[in-house]
């Protein structure tokens, strides 16, 4: 595949996409109602059973802030941790941190965005605040060897500040990395977020010097746009994207931007175009099935009601 070349995904035979799976832990932050241990570690079980090699498992913010991952500390020292399996955990500080370290994590990501705006009413620091505050936690993360993820949110639009420049995100970005992360990860929170515009995203980044095996997309599908920027991202040289078992999820700070990038979704695309990725639909399914009913909702992502299709036989596949 031929960065820039703007004519969508084209697979190649060294072609490999990392899916990073998100259903434990932004698929289920904002539920409504509680969501038993037992049912959570069998969630993470089913993923790992499709295949999946990148799960965030869960978050050490406070128990407060986000009820429904208040067990993060009995999840991690309950979950069977598969060899060849990554289980980042979302670490907001340096409380967080030595919660994660008493856990045995060895990987970790923190979370901040492109505008004040948010960040403020998120995590109650401005984008530079909450980096200073990133420091030390991302330092001796460092020191223990642990892998390093860093998000940039609202890096296409803000809900309390409107559109948000490449030159913004970007700028966030270098930032982040330069505190020493393996990975910065741009989302698209509240879901407004277009091809050209991710087009715009990895220019930028990489004029920047970020070379692009270190930037990865966590898009929602609030508007329907996600499969399409995913599509785009590919025709720029990106290889990792976040997704989520049934769709589940969306941020609880940002009105309206519940649902992000369904993995079925994507893994079907994916195989439809023939790339390389590891992860077998059906066990996808299998999850999505599972933790929707556990959630008491229909399973309404597109894959996930008509199922696969064979092309040998013209019959879907994956089905209930």
């Amino acid at each position: 595949m031929t960065a820039g070349d703007g004519d969508g995904p084209t697979a190649t035979p060294d072609d490999h996409v990392r899916i990073y799976e998100v259903g434990p832990r932004d698929g289920l932050q904002n539920e409504p109602k509680p969501i038993p241990l037992d049912t959570k570690l069998r969630y993470l079980d089913l993923l790992a059973d499709a295949g999946l090699r990148e799960i965030e498992a869960t978050s050490f913010v406070a128990p407060s802030a986000i009820p429904q991952l208040a067990d993060a500390d009995e999840l991690m020292a309950s979950l069977p941790r598969r060899p060849g399996v990554r289980y980042p955990v979302l670490v907001p500080n340096v409380r967080g941190l030595a919660r994660a370290e008493a856990a045995h994590v060895d990987a970790i990501a923190v979370f901040t965005a492109a505008t004040d705006a948010f960040t403020t009413r998120n995590i109650r620091m401005t984008v530079a605040e909450s980096l200073d505050a990133f420091a030390p936690v991302l330092a001796r993360a460092g020191e223990l060897g642990w892998w390093r993820r860093g998000y940039v949110s609202t890096a296409f639009g803000c809900p309390y500040s409107g559109a948000v420049s490449p030159e913004t995100s970007v700028g966030v970005a270098v930032r982040l990395l330069e505190l020493g992360l393996e990975e910065v990860c741009f989302g698209d929170t509240i879901g407004v977020g277009v091809p050209p515009q991710v087009r715009a995203i990895v220019g930028r980044a990489v004029d920047a010097g970020i070379p692009v095996e270190k930037i990865a997309f966590h898009f929602h599908d609030t508007r329907g746009t996600a499969l399409a920027n995913v599509a785009a991202a590919m025709s720029e040289g990106i290889r990792c994207f976040d997704a989520s078992t049934g769709g589940a999820g969306g941020c609880p700070y940002a009105p309206g931007a519940a649902g992000n990038l369904a993995t079925e979704d994507l893994v079907y695309l994916l195989d439809a175009i023939g790339l390389d990725h590891g992860v077998a639909l059906d066990g996808v399914l299998r999850a999505a099935r599972f933790i929707a009913e556990a959630l008491g909702k229909p399973l309404t992502t597109k894959v996930g009601q008509a199922g696969g299709w064979d092309p040998a036989t013209g019959q879907p596949t994956g089905r209930a």
